[in-house]
């Protein structure tokens, strides 16, 4: 392994420089096999210590590791490498795991054996805190247990404005188990279902029978409220296979290369397989098919030929499925906002991604760690472009949901709502907080004070706006 780290250190890509680290992950599974103490995330606690109260401290975790700890009870985990609003952010948060990332050398600085308190509402990490500073925390953590009981009486309540709006609040899941999760958290349906999580420790593509049994078991748990399943969303840094690669080039930048439907227009054979799967399910229960990155007007296209061809081809084998699903579109790149007049043409519904969308709009690396500060939900362009989708889609008379990260924070609740929306879609853990804004808002009151918000270029300006709003 030295020696082959050495090597690594030699390059002068950075990128490849920074393989090494996955040489030094590899070596300590074949260890960890010859040890007799294999499997992925295998931590087993001291005869004093319970596995909830275990802290993971890493380098770096892909959205792979990160979903295998839903099988175990962790309290927290800390990496080196990544941002607040990488994938492995976002399931933490959907676990309600505190998770702090980028910390740089935590891996070598952080000891076994040591107390840890990870504040992932702060992104702070103490380590060996004095009695007096454990104490404060544990207060806190008391008076959050609290608030989360008192937010569970809002679980039956309609959401609803106090000017008598309706709005529908959805769940996001990675997993057919986060079903309870969601139905508990009073999700009116599944705004975002990321069949792509169902695979990744696999390294190989499931059957068509195995993904339909996913879905149909999705469908049927939520008992016939909507689900809205969207086709994987692979490459970027939720590979498949991320040990072999068919092209001799390393992809410097693979968050703009061949991901999501890009892959699965690329990959026909691939793309049947879940279609046909996904119109198999239909019959269980009212599914949404939704399509993710989408800047073309042609890959609609495509896609519904693509899906015309999986419905013939059930047709003539005489199996059931809804004839008429809707089909969305995920709007996460800037170019899909701006000419959002092709998609409303040619969709049902939209879904804003707010993550990705920030990503492109402010050309940031939402997992790097290095320009994480740099990732603004505020800035004034990501308002606009979202301002715009949803004000076009409302003239269209086409429904349009939120299901970034941005949907599930309280802070930016009544904001959305003064642009219109009226569908959220967000981790289960964040409904009650949501629906709480929600219950206190007006909209007739907040929509000229949005309009006016909106209006503002100066991020201090704007963000004091929003101070005002919430007030």
């Amino acid at each position: 392994m030295e020696h082959l780290v050495h090597q690594f250190e030699q390059f002068d890509d950075p990128y490849l420089r920074e393989r090494k680290f996955d040489v030094v992950q590899v070596v300590e599974r074949v260890i960890k096999e010859l040890l007799g103490h294999p499997g992925r995330a295998s931590v087993k606690a001291a005869k004093h210590t319970k596995e909830d109260s275990l802290i993971v401290v890493a380098h770096d975790l892909s959205p792979a590791d990160t979903i295998g700890f839903k099988e175990h009870r962790f309290a927290s985990f800390i990496t080196d490498v990544g941002g607040a609003t990488s994938h492995t952010a976002i399931l933490a948060r959907s676990m309600a795991i505190p998770a702090v990332l980028g910390l740089a050398n935590a891996r070598a600085l952080i000891r076994d054996g040591e107390q840890l308190i990870v504040d992932g509402l702060r992104g702070v990490v103490i380590v060996n805190p004095d009695p007096r500073v454990l104490e404060e925390y544990r207060l806190r953590a008391e008076q959050l247990a609290l608030e989360k009981t008192k937010l569970q009486r809002l679980k039956t309540a309609k959401a609803e404005t106090i000017d008598g709006v309706d709005i529908q609040l959805h769940a996001n899941i990675e997993l057919p188990g986060d079903v309870p999760d969601a139905l508990a958290g009073g999700a009116e349906g599944i705004g975002l279902f990321r069949t792509e999580f169902l695979f990744l420790n696999r390294g190989d593509m499931p059957d068509e029978q195995e993904q339909y049994e996913a879905y149909k078991k999705v469908v049927k748990g939520m008992g016939g409220r909507p689900v809205t399943i969207r086709t994987f969303d692979l490459g970027n840094d939720k590979d498949l296979r991320p040990e072999t690669n068919n092209s001799d080039r390393v992809q410097t930048n693979p968050a703009l290369g061949r991901r999501a439907i890009r892959l699965s227009l690329a990959e026909p054979k691939m793309f049947q397989t879940q279609l046909r799967a996904i119109l198999r399910a239909s019959k269980h229960g009212p599914i949404k098919l939704l399509i993710p990155m989408l800047a073309h007007a042609h890959e609609i296209d495509q896609t519904l030929a693509a899906l015309a061809q999986a419905k013939s081809s059930l047709r003539g084998e005489k199996i059931a499925f809804d004839e008429h699903i809707p089909v969305g579109g995920m709007i996460e790149i800037p170019a899909a906002a701006l000419a959002v007049g092709l998609f409303l043409r040619r969709l049902d519904f939209l879904s804003i991604g707010t993550n990705d969308l920030i990503q492109y709009t402010l050309a940031i690396d939402r997992s790097d760690e290095q320009v994480a500060n740099l990732y603004d939900p505020l800035h004034p362009a990501v308002l606009m472009l979202i301002a715009h989708t949803l004000a076009s889609a409302e003239k269209a008379n086409i429904p349009v949901s939120v299901c970034g990260e941005m949907a599930g924070d309280p802070d930016l609740t009544r904001l959305f709502l003064g642009m219109g929306l009226r569908i959220f879609s967000m981790h289960p853990s964040q409904i009650l907080k949501v629906k709480n804004r929600i219950l206190k808002a007006d909209t007739s009151d907040l929509a000229p004070n949005v309009r006016k918000l909106l209006r503002l270029d100066e991020p201090g300006k704007l963000r004091d706006a929003l101070e005002k709003l919430n007030a």
